[in-house]
């Protein structure tokens, strides 16, 4: 949830016209939660390799999640997106690549749903916490 709270952030800066480093600063932030993403994709991988067995929802909708991600971080503008940076290509080239990024980001959402449908207690996004005296 954090990777497309930040996704969306960045967006909002773009299209507001913001200055060139605020936006560098919230594509940094993005990035890290990439990167924090891919450490929890590869550590879902391993463990999933060593309980392989049981077909359950649960299984399929996490598996959903990790085919989401994997998507969501293979785009090639997800990685490499920087405020004022060329793009090598064709204005037909950036708008495919805008809509496959716009539809990884949305199948990323779509399997969150998905999975918290069968999970609702996990912990999925930062919420604020309440503190009971």
């Amino acid at each position: 949830m954090e990777c497309i709270r930040q996704r969306e952030r960045y967006a909002r800066l773009v299209a507001s016209g913001s200055h060139d480093l605020e936006q560098l600063a919230a594509i940094r932030v993005a990035v890290v939660c990439d990167d924090i993403l891919d450490e929890a994709v590869a550590a879902y991988e391993k463990l999933a390799v060593q309980q392989s067995h049981g077909d359950d929802e649960w299984r399929r909708q996490a598996n959903a999640l990790w085919h989401a991600c994997r998507e969501y971080r293979r785009r090639p503008a997800t990685n490499n997106s920087a405020p004022g940076s060329p793009k090598a290509g064709t204005l037909q080239k950036l708008a495919m690549e805008y809509d496959l990024e716009a539809s990884a980001l949305l199948a990323l959402k779509l399997a969150l749903g998905g999975f918290r449908q069968i999970c609702p207690d996990c912990e999925l996004e930062s919420r604020p916490q309440t503190f009971v005296a």
